[in-house]
């Protein structure tokens, strides 16, 4: 199984993208549930991590 090594701050796209209109979110917290934040209306919601895995299509740009 191939997994993308992603980290606190990349900017990721996800297969749906939110009701705001906006498709990238940025990682504020990893564990065993990911905290995203939306890059255009700043909301954030909390995934567990392999659901996250499953929904999650691309790193846009890596974090510090």
């Amino acid at each position: 199984m191939n997994k993308i090594a992603y980290q606190l701050n990349d900017i990721v796209e996800m297969k749906k993208g939110h009701p705001c209109g906006a498709n990238a979110w940025q990682i504020i917290r990893l564990g065993a549930d990911i905290r995203l934040k939306c890059t255009n209306c700043q909301r954030s919601v909390l995934l567990p991590r392999n659901e996250f895995e499953k929904k999650m299509k691309k790193i846009i740009s890596q974090g510090e």
